[in-house]
């Protein structure tokens, strides 16, 4: 396989990592959309698109053996192509948070919130933030940029528990609002999940740029 032709088909394998990415950034912000709203029927489509996410990543995946079974890479291609499969699988992951959100709210109906919406949506945002700036630094292979990544998930884990401790203080005070106070629970747990495997896209930068897989160390970021 020419060379121009093999560094075509690695950008397209970025491409689609950017395309996967945008997917799962707005099933999340659906999901949380659905939350805000309780709007069942939104999140019942965020639940049937988790599909098309999951078909993106199938695509990308068989492409990567691919490219590894024709042209045998070498060092730093061998590594963005051996990071595509970590990060889609990172990816696939997070739409499945994104699809359990969804399915919280179908589970809620009409259930009375225990406590306001405030820093769930922050928590997502933040989340989602996170994805977006992993997914880029991956493809512009900046790992500066994916440091600072690992380094915004400092304050989503604050967030979660402040949300965690809040509505277990809930909870003692009326054993009533076990059951949605659980649902909540599980909301903020899995978007403190999407900002952990948006960590993994940006240590997976490191590792295709550098050749060396970080456990991010981030307090200088």
């Amino acid at each position: 396989m020419p060379r121009e032709q093999f560094q075509r088909q690695i950008a397209a394998l970025q491409d689609g990592v950017l395309e996967m990415g945008s997917m799962v950034e707005r099933a999340v912000e659906r999901a949380m959309q659905a939350l805000m709203d309780r709007d069942v029927v939104l999140a019942r489509s965020v639940i049937d698109e988790d599909k098309d996410i999951n078909a993106v990543g199938y695509h990308l995946q068989n492409a990567c053996i691919s490219l590894l079974a024709q042209q045998a890479p070498m060092a730093r291609d061998l590594r963005v192509i051996v990071s595509v499969t970590a990060i889609v699988s990172d990816l696939e992951r997070m739409g499945d948070h994104a699809e359990g959100i969804a399915r919280i709210v179908v589970t809620m109906q009409d259930e009375p919130l225990v406590k306001p919406l405030i820093d769930l949506p922050i928590m997502a945002s933040k989340a989602t933030e996170m994805l977006r700036n992993a997914v880029q630094a991956f493809v512009d292979q900046d790992t500066e940029a994916g440091y600072r990544v690992g380094g915004a998930d400092d304050e989503v884990d604050r967030l979660y528990d402040q949300i965690y401790a809040d509505l277990i203080q809930v909870m003692v005070g009326d054993p009533a609002t076990i059951e949605p106070s659980t649902h909540l629970l599980w909301v903020a747990h899995n978007l403190e999940r999407i900002a952990d495997r948006a960590t993994n896209i940006a240590e997976r930068t490191v590792y295709s740029a550098t050749g060396m897989l970080p456990q991010m160390d981030v307090s200088s970021y």
